[in-house]
């Protein structure tokens, strides 16, 4: 087992004086590229932050736990941004409901009527059809075949601010009465934290509200865990590298440029890549192009290496097996290159979002070592780019609303 280093120890300390409530004092240390490492402070009560649990492999997912209703009750929640709505299993009582860690959710009395904004935002296209003027119904469907079926209602949340104060809003969620589990849903959660850019996602209320500025931000570590924060006092801006958001993609945080995928340092030929990022996705999706091209380049670069396919390993679609069982992601990634993708930022710069070994590659229950970057035509995401938690561990990912921006930097979480 690797050991936990002095920055991860300071984070979580950091992190658990927030979940007891506590006042902390611990500055974060993010470590920089080329040895440099910058100090990111804080401002006052502007940020709320969570801990994050899990990890991409074996669990599959990252979730985070807040206390929701009168009285504050826990659950755990898959951070999602790329969906808007907030939703937990709810005992409406529940038609389907999977299966969850915690009781089921008991809805307050504060049902969402139809002509509420929130409502109306969520069903912009104009073609729902209200079952009755007193509540808003809603179905929220997911790529991996998932849904969830209900309505909304207000609660309250229960939050901390970095410095220990408590903030307890009432948020619009979803009462989810009907769920049908995706292909990748098999980890037992209450519901799904809505983290999207839409006017129903937990950030933009806090935001219209006056709580946070309309920036959040997350960091998860490839030893597994995290944070999760809203508001930007948790990072020094200069820092970071910056491209900026896609304005006619307003539903994902998509960069404006489409990117160009290098493989080792150099370019494969292909451009203008409609990228997203996906906190809600464990592994990271290509086009049948860009995995096509990704694929082959590796094969080849493999060819000669001490590994070959293990066919008989049905972890993830590609895996290689050596002379002996691989213990880590160390003894392997010598073989294989970095991928990265560029984004213009300008007339002229480009940003790089760096892709190396580690974030595309995990080493199965067999000891063999996986792509963990899939074919996303196959299962519907068309020609859409999805960046999911594998390539976004070990750096601090930063969507600012405001500035219609989306910023990185490596870090340890």
């Amino acid at each position: 087992m690797v050991k936990m280093n002095v920055r991860l120890k300071m984070i979580l300390l950091m992190v658990m004086s927030l979940v007891l409530g506590f006042s902390s004092a611990v500055d974060f240390r993010w470590r920089k590229g080329g040895g440099f490492s910058g100090r990111f402070t804080r401002a006052a009560g502007s940020s709320v932050v969570f801990p994050v649990h899990g990890n991409v492999y074996p669990l599959g997912y990252y979730n985070v736990t807040i206390n929701i209703g009168q009285p504050p009750r826990p659950y755990y929640l898959d951070l999602d941004t790329g969906s808007d709505l907030t939703w937990l299993q709810c005992d409406a009582p529940c038609v389907r409901c999977l299966e969850a860690p915690h009781p089921l959710y008991q809805p307050s009395n504060d049902l969402i009527p139809c002509n509420d904004p929130l409502c109306k935002a969520m069903h912009m296209n104009g073609n729902h059809r209200y079952e009755a003027a007193e509540q808003c119904d809603y179905e929220v469907e997911y790529a991996d075949g998932g849904s969830s079926l209900g309505v909304l209602v207000r609660d309250v949340f229960s939050l901390n601010y970095t410095e220990g104060l408590r903030l307890t809003p009432r948020l619009a969620l979803g009462c989810g009465y009907d769920q049908i589990p995706g292909a990748s849903s098999h980890h037992p959660l209450d519901g799904v934290l809505g983290l999207g850019r839409g006017k129903v996602s937990i950030l933009s209320q806090l935001h219209s509200q006056g709580h946070v500025k309309n920036v959040i931000g997350h960091c998860l570590s490839s030893l597994g865990g995290g944070i999760l924060f809203f508001g930007d006092d948790l990072y020094d801006s200069s820092r970071v590298s910056w491209t900026p958001m896609s304005r006619e993609n307003s539903k994902h945080y998509s960069p404006a440029m489409g990117g160009e995928l290098l493989f080792g340092g150099r370019t494969t030929g292909l451009k203008n890549l409609l990228t997203i990022f996906d906190s809600g996705s464990s592994y990271t999706y290509f086009n049948t192009k860009a995995y096509q091209a990704v694929t082959y380049l590796l094969k080849r670069e493999l060819s000669g290496k001490p590994l070959k396919e293990a066919r008989d390993d049905h972890t993830l679609p590609l895996c290689w097996q050596g002379r002996r069982p691989f213990m880590s992601i160390e003894e392997v990634k010598k073989y294989f290159k970095p991928l990265a993708l560029s984004f213009k930022t300008g007339w002229r710069s480009k940003t790089l979002f760096e892709i190396p070994p580690e974030a595309y590659l995990i080493i199965s229950r067999k000891g063999n070592v996986c792509l963990g970057i899939l074919n996303g035509t196959e299962i519907g995401l068309q020609n859409l780019n999805l960046i999911g938690d594998i390539s976004m561990q070990d750096q601090m990912i930063i969507y600012d609303n405001e500035k219609q921006s989306i910023g990185w930097i490596p870090a340890d979480c």
